[in-house]
């Protein structure tokens, strides 16, 4: 074999590996590294809502019964942590629901609580709050690629009331 017979048959298998290797780091390396990202920001998102609904539930269970539910909604509102979609929950895209329950001494069943006392009274006690999060989408990259949104399944916490923001000996409630 002379030199340039070598040379055109070692450049070839060059140029064929490096056509490879593109090939194989367009079609596979970068959609799986954004995919990784895509689950990563995901588990993430799916991770702050829990932590979210559970302030929530927290905040409820320590402050004034409202039947709307509408204090504790506007502390979830004002205090939503920082992450992708946010706005979702400060605009009221993805609902926040509120509910107080009522405990039936004989039975120990939970049955939704109502106050013929109004809100924000010493008589007007709940036994427990259940806060949950709904109609949440997670949009991110999915727009950019032409998808749907993930719709994330409803998140709830339920808890105990504890002081309910009123203090029975002085028969006062603050919100």
């Amino acid at each position: 074999m002379d030199a340039s017979n070598k040379r055109r048959r070692f450049g070839s298998r060059s140029g064929q590996t490096m056509l490879e290797y593109s090939l194989i780091y367009v079609g596979v390396l970068i959609p799986l590294t954004f995919g990784v990202i895509f689950m990563a920001e995901m588990l993430w998102v799916w991770h702050s809502v829990v932590d979210f609904t559970r302030d929530g539930a927290r905040y409820a269970s320590v402050h004034c019964y409202e039947s709307s539910g509408q204090n504790v909604i506007s502390y979830m509102q004002t205090t939503t942590p920082l992450m992708i979609d946010m706005d979702q929950f400060q605009q009221g895209l993805a609902q926040i629901n509120v509910q107080y329950y009522a405990e039936d001494p004989t039975s120990g069943e939970l049955s939704a609580f109502a106050c013929a006392a109004g809100d924000c009274s010493v008589d007007c006690l709940p036994d427990a709050v259940t806060v949950s999060v709904t109609n949440y989408q997670f949009t991110r990259f999915v727009n950019f690629l032409g998808l749907p949104p993930v719709v994330i399944p409803d998140f709830r916490t339920s808890l105990a009331m504890a002081s309910n923001g009123c203090d029975p000996e002085q028969q006062v409630c603050f919100p």
